[in-house]
């Protein structure tokens, strides 16, 4: 089956999603997803496969986070304290700024700094002040949080890697019926 092209009308915002009132179509300007909070258009009826697709894809998703919920608590921290190790581990020399980690957790400043002072107590992360700029912090892992996180990402590659097959037959599914890219 041939890749449907699709086009905007509209413009995409800075991070990436329609602007308010863009609209995205395939190659015949048939429209795939309504305005910007990406609902089917109301007029639009959709194959039964796409619902098939999409709780494939949601069971999938499910059982990954319930066992990650569960592993995470079994080893003493937060879902989001597993997301912020990550955040950290994958920035530029395992260290982050305060602002970038809030931005990557989607959290207000604030939440950032004590969702950090939580981790400093546990031992996982450590700050240290910029060099170049007084107010800036950077937020980096300990040896502790190191290990931990290695241990908790394999268990993670894992458990992805089990319901891999579901999420990929499903992923297919959709984007052969709704012919996205």
């Amino acid at each position: 089956m041939a890749k449907a092209s699709r086009r905007i009308s509209g413009s995409r915002n800075p991070t990436g999603s329609l602007s308010p009132g863009a609209k995205e179509t395939d190659i015949a300007g048939q429209q795939m997803l309504g305005p910007t909070n990406g609902q089917p258009d109301k007029q639009t009826s959709l194959d039964p496969g796409v619902y098939e697709g999409l709780a494939g894809f949601r069971l999938a998703m499910r059982h990954f986070f319930a066992y990650s919920e569960k592993t995470v608590t079994a080893a003493g921290i937060t879902s989001q304290q597993y997301q912020a190790l990550l955040a950290i581990k994958v920035a530029s020399q395992d260290q982050i700024t305060m602002k970038d980690l809030a931005r990557q957790m989607l959290l207000q400043p604030n939440g950032a700094v004590q969702l950090v002072d939580r981790m400093v107590v546990a031992g996982l992360v450590k700050r240290t002040q910029a060099t170049e700029d007084k107010r800036s912090v950077f937020v980096g892992l300990t040896p502790e949080g190191r290990s931990l996180l290695e241990e908790l990402a394999l268990g993670h590659v894992r458990e992805m890697l089990l319901h891999e097959p579901l999420l990929a037959e499903s992923l297919a599914r959709l984007r052969r019926l709704a012919k996205l890219l």
